[in-house]
């Protein structure tokens, strides 16, 4: 086997040299020498294309559990069955008190674990404000009556409405804010999470005007212990609806173009 300080390691006693690892990496990082493929660890990003590839089960990655599950291809769900769902996904703004069950959290937590990243960097992390949830929202809920420390034009907005007590999460039981660097990656990761809170019967608000509070107080970022150099890219807030949609709505006419 190669060396245990090695991202991949491959056995050599399974492996066939079929090369698929070699012609599926997207650094170059592995090579045939003697029949046999080898780990050169250039700039190994640890996507995990080879061990996932790999048709004799040769290949381990040693940061990993690597728990050998199969493959479920997409192809297994019905494509007009997936399209017609994410047509019916309505942002959801009435909610019952139910608690969402910690089973369901760890699904959407786990959907948004797997969902892909620029370079494997898996740079996305994820803050439940739990306990902290009513005084982040009173903490908004001041600065949007107040207005002095927003965007003009966002307090112009916030001067003509109503602004309640519960103006960011609508009572909803569960906030999951989305922090990376990038934001890409996060949006990626909340896209993913939002089609397994759908599946799970769980509706979805992503409440933009609270990641604006992130931005502008510092209270709240002491509050919710966001690390150094990160962001709060989006707000999900989660529960179950009180309401129920009966149609899909239309959308403007699909704007594309085959250069």
């Amino acid at each position: 086997m190669a060396g245990k300080d090695n991202a991949i390691v491959i056995n050599e006693e399974k492996c066939t040299g079929c090369s698929l690892c070699v012609k599926d990496c997207p650094g170059n990082c592995l090579y045939i020498e003697n029949k046999k493929a080898h780990f050169g660890k250039s700039v190994c990003i640890e996507c995990g294309h080879c061990y996932a590839i790999c048709p004799e089960d040769a290949i381990r990655m040693t940061n990993y559990d690597c728990s050998n599950e199969a493959v479920l291809p997409m192809t297994d769900i019905a494509s007009d069955t997936l399209l017609a769902a994410m047509q019916s996904r309505r942002t959801v703004r009435q909610f019952t008190k139910q608690n969402v069950e910690q089973e369901k959290i760890d699904k959407i937590l786990e959907a948004g674990r797997y969902s892909p990243t620029g370079g494997n960097n898996q740079d996305v992390s994820y803050i439940i404000l739990g306990s902290k949830q009513k005084e982040a929202e009173k903490i908004c809920v001041d600065l949007f009556r107040k207005g002095t420390s927003l965007p003009r034009r966002i307090s112009a907005f916030a001067e003509r409405i109503n602004i309640p007590d519960d103006f960011f999460f609508k009572g909803a039981p569960l906030v999951i804010l989305v922090t990376a660097r990038s934001s890409v990656n996060a949006g990626l990761a909340s896209s993913y999470m939002e089609l397994m809170a759908e599946s799970l019967g769980l509706g979805v608000l992503y409440s933009g005007f609270f990641v604006m509070c992130t931005k502008i107080s510092g209270k709240l970022r002491k509050l919710i212990k966001l690390p150094v150099g990160r962001k709060v890219v989006t707000c999900m807030v989660i529960g179950y609806p009180a309401v129920k949609y009966q149609r899909i709505v239309p959308r403007k006419p699909l704007k594309s173009k085959t250069l």
